[in-house]
């Protein structure tokens, strides 16, 4: 096992390199990267869900979605960049506090029908109601932070490190969470609800806390993805956004929260760069997630830890995040 402070030594020079890679990237790869922080906010975001709480939801894309809309919405009514982020992510938590009462009345497959099929109602609505959403089309608006001194976060670089300044603070904030005793109450509804039941905690006011805790770091992504590319479509609700964080989540290992960042790192690479020298990227990612299933089944995590992490299945013991 590495020793304790080799460990503590990687997240620093992570950092350092994610503050240094500027230097050396166009805008392009540049573009790729912030890409793969932000799409990294909501596959950790997920693996709340999936690797603690062991709730396999088709639907979160709804949080991603919803945060990411009420932002472009709200840059072309006029209002700045911080009054946009908050309305949006009130938004989020509201759509949360909503959706969650019905979607975990279930479990099991059960609620991954239910979580989809909410999720696809608001895709439904973004896709009809062209007047407000633009339907098919989609919305298109400038959406970037500004900061005292700074002006406007507009070149990519500049707004790549207000990312990375995210998406730190993400990551800092889920660890003290689900290492947090609140955060062991969800492994411990993942691995016996009826035991924790038993011993007298509230398990369904802790399973809606995390999804709601799961939804707001979702719309947060949601939001800096709008602010990315300044445009949204209903394609952020969609079943496709779902599945892409479900895979990113596997390919990393579950119940890790880094490894999710891994599997977004690999998603994004293989559809921006292998896609531009074949058409059946696809299929190159289906190898990596199949032989990922087969011979890694902690996820790329694994590779770097000696014990197993947590699989899909969650039904094994407790694991470190």
């Amino acid at each position: 096992m590495a020793h304790p402070r080799s460990r503590r030594l990687v997240p620093l020079l992570s950092l350092i390199g994610l503050l240094l890679v500027p230097l050396f990237l166009g805008t392009y790869p540049m573009f790729v990267l912030t890409s793969i922080l932000i799409l990294s906010i909501f596959a950790m975001s997920l693996d709340v869900l999936i690797g603690h709480l062991g709730y396999t939801s088709f639907g979160h894309a709804a949080f991603f979605g919803v945060g990411a809309y009420a932002a472009v919405i709200g840059a072309r009514l006029g209002q700045p960049f911080w009054s946009d982020a908050l309305i949006a992510l009130a938004a989020v938590v509201v759509v949360a506090l909503m959706f969650g009462p019905i979607a975990l009345r279930t479990t099991g497959l059960a609620f991954i029908m239910i979580s989809l099929a909410l999720a696809q109602a608001l895709w439904g609505l973004a896709y009809r109601w062209s007047s407000v959403t633009g339907g098919d089309n989609g919305l298109s608006a400038a959406l970037r932070p500004a900061f005292p001194g700074l002006g406007r976060l507009e070149s990519t670089h500049a707004f790549y490190y207000f990312v990375v300044a995210a998406f730190v603070i993400v990551l800092a904030a889920l660890h003290v969470v689900v290492r947090s005793p609140f955060g062991a109450s969800w492994r411990g509804i993942r691995d016996s609800e009826v035991r924790m039941q038993a011993v007298g905690y509230n398990t369904w006011l802790h399973k809606y806390v995390a999804y709601v805790v799961a939804a707001f770091f979702a719309g947060i992504a949601g939001v800096l993805n709008a602010s990315l590319t300044g445009f949204v479509s209903p394609d952020a609700l969609s079943i496709g956004n779902s599945a892409t964080a479900i895979l990113m989540v596997i390919l990393g290992g579950p119940g890790t929260l880094i490894g999710a960042s891994l599997g977004a790192g690999t998603i994004v690479v293989v559809r921006e760069f292998v896609s531009s020298a074949t058409e059946r990227w696809t299929l190159v990612l289906g190898v990596v997630y199949v032989v990922t299933v087969m011979f890694i089944p902690g996820g790329l995590m694994g590779i770097f830890r000696r014990s197993t992490p947590t699989p899909l299945v969650h039904k094994e013991p407790e694991t470190e995040s």
